[in-house]
């Protein structure tokens, strides 16, 4: 706060005071007042305002600095008023209280909202549940009736599915700690769940699948500390990418180091323009090739699995050559606030 704007503020108080000063001088003249006292009276006025105004100043300056001050520390700026110490002036007081009032207000308004986004969440869950009945139902049927039309049904079928878990993974994703098991899970047998879930449309669009080295130099199994169904569902998205993405082939492999695991996913479909790469991950971007091949693509399954990866305290990244394929490296942590024994 600007002193000069301070003594802005109070130009009408010090307009009076130098009226009130002017009149004293004027009757203590009219009635041949000593000259000592017509100077030491409006000089002690004068005086006193002066030390007043400048008390007032420090202690409001000092308040509003401090103010200031936490508020451009503090990530969630609404936390202010958690953190504004008592001021030795009125105008303090009320400020706090009508924050406080803000504030409160403002909680009862979030709450009003969690709950309205709680209850649509679980409203999605439920839907979601529901759906996957009929979606098993008609499969069970196809498999009892298989011919080419049926064939061709089932993989429809298989793609609402996808769909269907995507949208249940979306929305429990904010919520993740809620909903997961951390502990030690042998990674061939996590491969090997993601292939059985993919098993038709793999083979229907004739993709070979070349898994290697998913057990450690002496045969010994290669475990890692997460949560197999979000992982299997991270898994699944980066296979349905490859298979939609026109790959022949599918590589899958894994490097036990000191600090981590490393698992691989490899194939050789049209791959990622190099200027895209770092975009892979945002919400909502289907970059050039995606457009290309699949116009109503959401752009949604790279962003979840980077999302889910973070909650997880998992490492994933992307590197891809157009034209030649697209490598997905997911990073287990062998040291982790996440395992457990």
């Amino acid at each position: 706060m600007k002193f000069s704007k301070f003594l802005k503020d109070k130009i009408i108080q010090i307009s009076l005071l130098i009226f009130a000063i002017i009149t004293i001088e004027v009757f203590l003249l009219a009635y041949k007042v000593d000259g000592f006292i017509r100077i030491y009276i409006p000089s002690s006025i004068l005086g006193i305002y002066i030390i007043s105004i400048l008390i007032e100043y420090y202690n409001k300056n000092k308040f509003y600095k401090k103010v200031k001050e936490i508020i451009e520390k503090l990530e969630e700026k609404y936390l202010v008023v958690e953190l504004i110490k008592d001021s030795k002036f009125i105008e303090g007081e009320i400020l706090k209280e009508l924050l406080e009032e803000i504030n409160k207000s403002m909680k009862e308004n979030v709450n009003k909202y969690k709950y309205l986004t709680e209850d649509y969440k679980e409203y999605i869950e439920l839907w979601i549940h529901e759906v996957k009945t009929p979606i098993a139902t008609a499969k069970m049927i196809i498999e009892n009736n298989k011919n080419n039309i049926t064939r061709n049904i089932e993989e429809e079928l298989s793609k609402v599915e996808n769909f269907v878990e995507q949208a249940l993974y979306y929305a429990r994703s904010n919520t993740i700690e809620k909903d997961y098991y951390i502990k030690k899970n042998n990674i061939k047998d996590i491969i090997n769940e993601c292939l059985k879930k993919n098993k038709n449309e793999l083979i229907h669009n004739k993709i070979s699948i070349d898994t290697h080295n998913l057990e450690n130099t002496v045969n010994e199994e290669i475990i890692v500390s997460t949560d197999s169904k979000w992982i299997v569902f991270i898994l699944n998205q980066i296979i349905q990418n490859s298979i939609k993405y026109k790959s022949t082939e599918i590589e899958i492999y894994s490097k036990q180091g000191k600090e981590n695991v490393i698992l691989y996913i490899k194939d050789n479909g049209i791959g990622i323009k190099k200027s895209e790469i770092k975009r892979v991950f945002e919400k909502g971007f289907t970059g050039t090739n995606g457009r290309k091949i699949n116009k109503k693509s959401t752009g949604i399954g790279l962003y979840l699995c980077k999302k889910l990866c973070n909650k997880l305290g998992v490492a994933i990244n992307i590197k891809s050559v157009e034209k030649e394929g697209t490598e997905v490296r997911i990073i287990f942590p062998n040291s982790s606030y996440n395992q457990v024994v």
